[in-house]
């Protein structure tokens, strides 16, 4: 099963961010991590102004487009990049990882 070069280059992306593991300031990875969805969304879903969307009306709007990644679990995922002092264990970055990953290969 093939991987389509707008999902390989975004994992490729994703993968390469810096995780801030180990108690470091989170916020950065969070914009990273939105900025990379919103460029998706864009080119795959022009007609839906999806980077005009923020908070939960974002989430919600990942979540439609790939439920089985479960992004409406992570209000981290909006909130966090706008907080001062943003830290995630390294549980939780490895499973935001992980959700935004299963995004990027199964959205339709």
């Amino acid at each position: 099963n093939l991987i389509d070069p707008l999902r390989a280059s975004a994992l490729q992306e994703l993968y390469a961010l810096d995780k801030p593991f180990g108690g470091q300031q989170a916020g950065p990875w969070l914009q990273q991590l939105n900025q990379l969805l919103k460029r998706i969304c864009a080119t795959h879903y022009p007609d839906y102004a999806s980077h005009t969307l923020s908070g939960r009306e974002w989430l919600a709007f990942l979540d439609s487009r790939c439920p089985a990644a479960g992004l409406t679990r992570w209000m981290i995922l909006v909130h966090g990049a706008y907080q001062p002092d943003c830290r995630l264990d390294d549980k939780s970055i490895t499973q935001l990882q992980q959700a935004i990953e299963t995004w990027i290969r199964k959205y339709v």
